[in-house]
C-alpha cells in the first residue's frame, strides 16, 4: 500500500480520464488525498473524493489565487480567482467526513504581479494562511502548507501559529529547500512531503539546489517523510514530461531509498505509517 498525500486528480488535465486514472491508482494499492486550491477545485475534490473508497480530500486556497491574476489551465474549468479566502464557505467544505486537511496554503513569492512587491503582498497571504491555521486548529485537522521562495516570512508566522494552536501539525507540501529551512520546519512539527523532483537531475543554472535538496531527504528523520506526486504535475523520472498519476509516487520512493540506504518495502511502510498518522481520518482497507 501507497499513499499519495497530495494529487490533483481532480483538475481539468483529468477531464476525459479522470474515473479510469483514479481506478488505476487505487488499483495499484495507491490512496489518494485530493488537494484543492481554491473553492472550485476544493469542491470538487470533496465530490470526488466521495465516489471512491480509497479516495480523500483537502480544501484550501493557494496563495497564487489571492493576488495575482495567475491561471492554470489544468486547474479547473472555471478558473477561480479569487483573492479572499471565505472562512465559512471552506469550513462547511471541511466539515464533509471525508476531508482530511486543510490546504493547499501558505506564502508563495515566486510569482508577484507586476507593480507589486513582497512588502505589499506578504501582508494579506499572512492574513489568508492565519485563517487556514485557525480553521485546522478549530476542527482540529493537519494543515498542507505551499511554500515557494518565503521560507524565512513562513517559519516566523508558524512559530506564531504555534502558540495559538500549540497542537498544529502537517506538511511541508513538495518540498525543495535546504536543510536549514527543513530542520524549522520538523521542530515545529511539520512532515516533510517529496514529489519527483527529487528524482530530476541538477539544473544547469543551480546544480547547488538539487543537491541540498538530496541532503534533506537523507536527512530528514525517517518518522516524518510523506510521499507527494502534485500530479498532474512533477512526474518522477523515468515518467517525466508526462501527466503524472498517483501511483507513481512508487518511483519517489525508489530514489528515497536509494539516499537512504534502505530497502523500498521499509520506504513505503514507513511513509504510509506516516501519513495515517498525521492524516488520521484515512482509512485503510
Amino acid at each position: 500500500m501507497m499513499i499519495d498525500t497530495h494529487a490533483h486528480c481532480h483538475f481539468d488535465a483529468y477531464k476525459d480520464d479522470q474515473d479510469e486514472v483514479i481506478k488505476r491508482s487505487l488499483k495499484k494499492g495507491t490512496i489518494v488525498n485530493l488537494v484543492g486550491t481554491q473553492s472550485d477545485t476544493s469542491r470538487r475534490a470533496v465530490e470526488v473524493a466521495e465516489k471512491y473508497d480509497g479516495v480523500y480530500a483537502s480544501v484550501g486556497l493557494h496563495p497564487e489565487h489571492l493576488l495575482s491574476e495567475y491561471i492554470d489551465k489544468d486547474e479547473t474549468s472555471r478558473q477561480t480567482n479569487e483573492k479572499n479566502f471565505d472562512y465559512n464557505l471552506y469550513k462547511k467544505l471541511a466539515q464533509h467526513p471525508k476531508v482530511v486537511g486543510i490546504g493547499e496554503c501558505g506564502l508563495d513569492f515566486y510569482r508577484i504581479p507586476d507593480g507589486l512587491s513582497i512588502e505589499q503582498i506578504l501582508p494579506k497571504q499572512r492574513e489568508v494562511f492565519l485563517q487556514h491555521v485557525k480553521l485546522a486548529g478549530e476542527l482540529d485537522l493537519p494543515i498542507i502548507i505551499h511554500c515557494r521562495e518565503a521560507h524565512q516570512q513562513l517559519t516566523t508566522i508558524l512559530r506564531e501559529a504555534k502558540h495559538l494552536y500549540p497542537n498544529l501539525t502537517g506538511t511541508m507540501h513538495c518540498y525543495t529547500g535546504n536543510w536549514i529551512n527543513a530542520e524549522e520546519y520538523l521542530k515545529l512539527g511539520m512532515y516533510i512531503g517529496f514529489t519527483g523532483v527529487i528524482t530530476f537531475p541538477p539544473k544547469k543554472s543551480d546544480p547547488k539546489a538539487q543537491e541540498d535538496l538530496l541532503e534533506v531527504v537523507k536527512r530528514v528523520p525517517n518518522d516524518r517523510i510523506l510521499l507527494e506526486t502534485d500530479c498532474p504535475y512533477l512526474s518522477p523520472i523515468p515518467y517525466r514530461g508526462k501527466r503524472g498519476e498517483p501511483w507513481m509516487i512508487e518511483a519517489t520512493a525508489v530514489k528515497i531509498a536509494e539516499i537512504k540506504g534502505i530497502t523500498l518495502e521499509k520506504v513505503l511502510k514507513i511513509t504510509t505509517e506516516n501519513a495515517l498518522r498525521l492524516f488520521t481520518k484515512i482509512n485503510t482497507p
